[in-house]
């Protein structure tokens, strides 16, 4: 038994001496085309230097607005849902570095009552009773040894997953972040709309009221009077619409914050005042975008996982190695032995040694196995080259937009001015009977038309900056050093489940100046 066991010490130092390593590819970041510079970058507006987005939307200077996000952070479902993800993935994590460890071990009992047939060869050679019982207890184990990385590379693959995951929840924070300023910003350009609208309106009764009273005195017709009451109602249709909008956006923004749909007086306090975006807007370089935006951050370790999993299924063509063993005390009331003879030494029985598994004839299975996973990876190697093309233009396309509707703002300021100074002098002649009403009603169209499509634009020119900051993937650091879910859905988990240590937070962060690598975690259990 000595020589036996001195055996089995050699084979697995053996093993564990060549268990270093791992077959399939590792994972290398594929090349992708970046440009040197954003295409807007020579723009006086745009600022190129070194970028920090924690708290983007400070820059717009609004308490509502930081308080707003304050609180879809802490509260919003679709957030919560990608932390719990997060602690899934972590779960796996865990059941993959569980296989690194003896697969198999088991404690084992049982009593039996057997009865052996009067036919059987046992019965043919003995004249003892055919009937007897036997107990038995003891430990069995089984390892099938890591030889060829099959479950190092199965830990390398769930651990790129969970970083995948940790990346979709600074998507989805990204995502909360802009649609709550979008929403907000859109709200405040509504409430302007709808009070240009109402002055407006105003505006226009008083004219009506100058025209009625003319036509008393038979200075104008009846058609200067129904000309004006078209315009007025005009004027006045145009509110029930932006009314509408208006409620639609506070009921989005509202379940943005984790509400039922409602008026969001407490949190919408203060001046009705469109957010005015900065005169410069600090865009860094296209090459940040690799480290910065969560989503091509995710396609990378995506692509990572599915890497690993090559050598997962490429292990299965080689043999696999396994130590086995068991140890139990047994006894029987056979003969002159008794049930409780069992827990004596001579009762005790245990087997021992290695075995080996090799998949010869698979009829193709396994290799085609390794090139269903090989085409997969290769599939995440073109998603992650398209997801970068794809940044990049987001950035391009926010960064004109915004460019151009600052342009179009200030035309249009101009042209709301001159609009003004029509209707005033407009107004001013008709009185004196040098215009007729078609001239003032004119005015009053050019005006109310270029107020509300300045109010719009000036709102275009803030959500395209919220745009260009989304495009540049800012906002997800706010959860740095926090956890990724609220204290009361941690207690409610744990009351239901045991989680161990992985209901505490854990760090996530990536250094400012590093790629992000899938580096192994392993977890608390």
């Amino acid at each position: 038994m000595t020589f036996q066991l001195g055996r089995c010490s050699v084979i697995l130092s053996l093993v564990l001496l060549f268990c270093g390593c791992a077959v399939g590819p590792n994972f290398t970041r594929p090349p992708t085309q970046v440009s040197q510079n954003w295409l807007e970058g020579s723009d006086p507006r745009l600022k190129t230097g070194a970028a920090e987005y924690r708290n983007w939307w400070g820059v717009f200077n609004d308490p509502a607005l930081d308080k707003l996000i304050d609180r879809a952070y802490r509260e919003n479902l679709s957030l919560r849902i990608a932390g719990v993800r997060v602690l899934q993935a972590r779960a796996q994590l865990g059941i993959a570095v569980g296989e690194l460890f003896p697969q198999t071990q088991q404690a084992f009992g049982y009593l039996q009552y057997n009865r052996i047939s009067e036919r059987s060869p046992q019965a043919a050679v003995s004249n003892k009773n055919l009937s007897y019982r036997q107990t038995e207890i003891g430990l069995q184990a089984s390892w099938e040894l890591d030889f060829w990385g099959k479950f190092r590379r199965g830990v390398e693959s769930a651990n790129a997953s969970l970083m995948a995951s940790v990346a979709d929840y600074d998507s989805a924070l990204v995502t909360l972040t802009a649609d709550v300023a979008n929403n907000y910003i859109t709200i405040r350009a509504l409430e302007r709309r709808l009070d240009i609208a109402r002055q407006n309106a105003e505006s226009q009764k008083e004219s009506l009221r100058l025209v009625e009273a003319r036509f008393r005195y038979g200075t104008v017709s009846e058609l200067d009077i129904e000309q004006a009451k078209t315009v007025l109602n005009n004027t006045l249709a145009t509110i029930p619409p932006l009314e509408s909008q208006l409620r639609q956006t506070k009921d989005a923004l509202s379940v943005l914050l984790g509400l039922p749909p409602n008026d969001l007086t407490d949190f919408l306090k203060g001046p009705s005042e469109i957010p005015v975006s900065p005169p410069q807007a600090v865009v860094g370089i296209p090459a940040d975008l690799l480290r910065r935006r969560p989503d091509v951050r995710s396609a990378q370790y995506q692509a990572a996982a599915q890497c690993a999993q090559i050598g997962v299924a490429k292990a299965d063509l080689y043999p696999a190695l396994s130590l086995t063993g068991n140890f139990g005390l047994l006894s029987s009331d056979v003969g002159r032995f008794n049930l409780s003879d069992m827990f004596q030494w001579k009762s005790h029985t245990f087997q021992v040694g290695p075995s080996v598994q090799w998949n010869i004839l698979n009829y193709g299975r396994i290799t085609n196995n390794v090139r269903v996973q090989d085409a997969r990876f290769q599939q995440l190697l073109i998603t992650y080259q398209n997801v970068v093309l794809s940044a990049q233009q987001d950035v391009e396309d926010n960064l004109i937009a915004f460019l151009k509707a600052q342009d179009r703002a200030g035309f249009l300021a101009q042209s709301v001015e001159a609009a003004r100074k029509s209707l005033d002098l407009s107004i001013r002649q008709y009185r004196e009977g040098t215009v007729d009403f078609t001239t003032v009603l004119v005015a009053q169209q050019a005006l109310l038309s270029g107020q509300d499509s300045l109010a719009s634009t000036l709102g275009t020119v803030s959500t395209g900056l919220v745009g260009v900051y989304r495009a540049l993937g800012g906002g997800w650091e706010v959860r740095e050093g926090k956890d990724l879910l609220p204290p009361e859905v941690v207690k409610e988990m744990a009351k239901r489940t045991n989680w161990g240590k992985l209901l505490k937070p854990a760090s996530y962060n990536i250094p400012p100046t590093e790629e992000p690598k899938p580096t192994i975690r392993l977890p608390d259990w």
